[in-house]
């Protein structure tokens, strides 16, 4: 059975890169400027869901500890406190727009059980219906899928990105931004190859796209271009459109809207409808 799409509601989903500085302190501009836009879009008419990371290295920060934690534990415990001072960020910078702010936040169990499934629906539908925009992460505290990325083996989600191709499909989204470190997806690594050249739209991941993705990635957050090309590529199997592009450009979200070249675009198929 299929769901109609839902044309004004989009999904934003920013990386830890985005939200902290290179020696890993937090980027207070970025939060302002991302309260900024994400508001003034909903208040265009838009409904927007963010996914954010940055719990462990918002409780890192908070903790002020010289390096980031490799012990799982600490890592989760980092992500409990982390998580408390990045919804007092979001409250405060939204909050300057006159906009309200909820969390949620999910372990895999929570979307491949139907009856959690169909409550936690109903939930994102009553929030955006009352002008809240939800915030949703990865419970780190219980869950290690995202902190031990690389060893989740069947994990519905075990990155930010994923979980946001997750939540636009759960949502019935018919957008998916996600900020990168990047300008969007290269035919190489343009880190490593000046002549690099950018994606501008794309309507099949092909193996020679996946072969050249590489693992472009600031190395302060979990995910890759690997994974957002597989968010991206099930987004497109359920009809939904993704953007990927610079996370320290956030006003191109307008650009995006207006249906500007920006990034790369994955177009979804079939489009208006979800799985």
């Amino acid at each position: 059975m299929t769901k109609q799409l839902i044309d004004n509601r989009i999904v934003v989903k920013v990386g830890t890169s985005t939200l902290t500085h290179e020696n890993g302190e937090l980027n207070f501009h970025s939060f302002e400027k991302l309260a900024r836009v994400i508001s003034d879009v909903t208040n265009g008419g838009y409904e927007v869901i963010l996914v954010s990371s940055g719990a462990i290295a918002v409780g890192r920060s908070k903790l002020r500890l010289a390096t980031a934690p490799d012990q799982l534990r600490i890592k989760q415990a980092a992500a409990a406190i982390g998580q408390c001072e990045l919804m007092h960020l979001y409250d405060k910078f939204f909050g300057e727009y006159g906009k309200t702010v909820g969390q949620i936040l999910l372990v895999s169990e929570d979307v491949e059980r139907p009856e959690i499934r169909a409550n936690l629906v109903n939930t994102f539908d009553s929030l955006l219906e009352l002008g809240v925009v939800p915030i949703v992460n990865e419970n780190d505290s219980v869950s290690y899928a995202e902190i031990e990325a690389g060893s989740c083996g069947n994990k519905l989600f075990g990155d930010n990105d994923t979980l946001s191709a997750v939540v636009a499909q759960l949502c019935r989204a018919r957008l998916l931004v996600l900020f990168s470190d990047i300008d969007g997806l290269y035919d190489s690594d343009p880190h490593e190859n000046s002549a690099a050249r950018l994606y501008h739209e794309i309507h099949e991941i092909s193996d020679d796209i996946l072969a050249g993705a590489g693992e472009s990635g600031s190395g302060r957050g979990k995910g890759g271009m690997i994974t957002k090309l597989q968010a991206a590529g099930s987004n497109m199997e359920a009809g939904i459109d993704t953007v990927i592009t610079n996370g320290s450009r956030l006003e191109s979200i307008y650009d995006v809207l207006a249906g500007k070249p920006v990034g790369t675009l994955f177009v979804g198929k079939n489009k208006g409808e979800a799985r």
